[in-house]
């Protein structure tokens, strides 16, 4: 609750409905937030480290169990299908429950002196792993209880608290996953959710002083600003990307317009790992075209209450983005393949074709269903595409050709590369990460709960 009595009222983006409202929280209420996790914080670190799984495992029964309650609110927020809102709940419970269990295997180390020349006899140097103190989590609309969820439990699990600033479209899915916490029997404190407009509570989080790690999940300037702001403590970044997929002359051409579509278009394309762009070699660039063509097709446009591929974006402001840069890129001389028609904040998928260097589109990440595809003679000119971009997050490779991918992988300057297969976030437990503007710091589960954490050492003198 906010002492205000201010609300932000939060629109269903594909009907005229307002799905709820949630307290415009002040500045003030942000600082105390952060205070109340500070004093809360060593409590937390003291109950030991089972019981703390413990928490974890129940929480992740009570996300099951509330997952119909929170799928409908995905849905209406976001306008995610209801299909696709169940299946974050429960990757968000698988992750929770591993969390749990990888946190558990997490221990210190002994360092014998005299392995160092010159060393006293007898020194041993006992390194634990110790919280950081008060994590700031700030997660994105288009996961709203996953990548919070992500955020949370590894802090969690290591004995930090945690003050989470969920995404104001996507608000109240991010309050029930953390209602599901509570009810699990998470004490005062150790959870804090903020809601508000970041241009009010932004700064008092990013930059307050007893704030000890920031891990946030957003567009790219944000995270410049966040890291500008930052008080010399960690900060991981998921930031955004402009992934290709490099199509080789080699490539079984079904496969990759099947992987291809499935990447640019799920949840029409606003996901930061969605394929953005198609550098495909021109010998196969007119069939694969034509496969990629039917592949479209074939998705259902319309709601997320009738199970479509395509739905309308989050707002006015993100589709309107969408449409100028395929306006420009066919007024400079790009070929319409498919696509191109709007309906309000719904734009029908679309692909390129013929798209240079000069495109807006070819550089610019879209977050939403637009799909430029550009020929290139080989795999040369396809891997001096593909690190030109001023991103880094994923890219994929399709080919028969084992040996040529991992050599083309090697070159590219991205986070993680996939053969044969769309660009995606996961398995959760796999190290996620993003060079360049893409990112900062390295996500996945085990990776996340080290970030979490420092080095306290102690020397032992015999």
């Amino acid at each position: 609750m906010s002492n205000s009595s201010r609300y932000i009222d939060i629109h269903c983006p594909y009907k005229p409905l307002v799905v709820g409202r949630v307290p415009a929280m002040t500045a003030d209420e942000a600082g105390s937030a952060v205070l109340s996790a500070e004093r809360a914080q060593k409590l937390w670190a003291a109950v030991p480290l089972h019981e703390r799984a413990g928490l974890l495992y129940a929480w992740a029964d009570e996300l099951q169990r509330m997952a119909d309650e929170i799928a409908e609110f995905i849905m209406l927020e976001v306008g995610k299908s209801r299909a696709a809102a169940l299946a974050e709940i429960e990757r968000s419970a698988d992750l929770v429950r591993h969390t749990a269990e990888e946190g558990r295997r997490l221990g210190g180390e002994l360092i014998r002196g005299d392995a160092y020349p010159g060393s006293k006899p007898g020194k041993t140097a006992l390194i634990d792993k110790v919280p950081l103190g008060v994590v700031l989590a700030i997660s994105p609309f288009n996961y709203p209880v996953n990548l919070s969820v992500s955020k949370v439990a590894p802090a969690l699990i290591t004995g930090n608290t945690v003050v989470l600033k969920p995404p104001t479209q996507g608000s109240i899915s991010a309050l029930l996953a953390a209602r599901a916490l509570h009810r699990a029997g998470c004490p005062p404190g150790v959870l804090n959710v903020v809601t508000g407009r970041g241009a009010d509570i932004g700064d008092v989080l990013t930059s307050h002083t007893s704030v000890r790690c920031i891990s946030f999940t957003g567009g790219t300037a944000t995270g410049r600003a966040i890291c500008r702001k930052a008080n010399m403590i960690p900060v991981i970044l998921e930031l955004g990307g402009k992934d290709p997929a490099i199509v080789l002359e080699d490539a079984d051409l079904q496969l990759a317009a099947r992987e291809i579509v499935s990447g640019a278009f799920s949840y029409s394309g606003q996901r930061c790992t969605a394929i953005k762009r198609v550098l495909v070699a021109e010998p196969v660039a007119e069939p694969l075209i034509e496969l990629l063509r039917c592949g479209i097709e074939r998705l259902r446009v319309g709601s997320p209450e009738e199970q479509a591929d395509i739905t309308p974006l989050i707002d006015t402001q993100a589709a309107d983005k969408v449409s100028n840069l395929i306006r420009e890129a066919l007024d400079e001389g790009a070929r319409l393949i498919i696509g191109n028609r709007r309906d309000g904040n719904l734009i029908y998928p679309t692909l390129l074709d013929g798209v240079t260097e000069r495109m807006r589109v070819a550089w610019e990440e879209p977050f939403g269903p637009v799909l430029p595809v550009i020929r290139v003679r080989d795999e040369e000119e396809a891997i001096r595409w593909a690190n030109a971009s001023e991103f880094g997050l994923q890219a994929s490779i399709f080919t028969r050709d084992v040996q040529s991918a991992l050599a083309i992988a090697k070159r590219l300057e991205v986070g993680s590369v996939q053969l044969n297969r769309r660009t995606e976030r996961g398995p959760d437990h796999f190290p996620f990460l993003g060079i360049k503007s893409s990112g900062l710091g390295v996500q996945g589960i085990r990776r996340s709960i080290e970030t979490m954490v420092r080095d306290k050492v102690t020397v032992l003198q015999e």
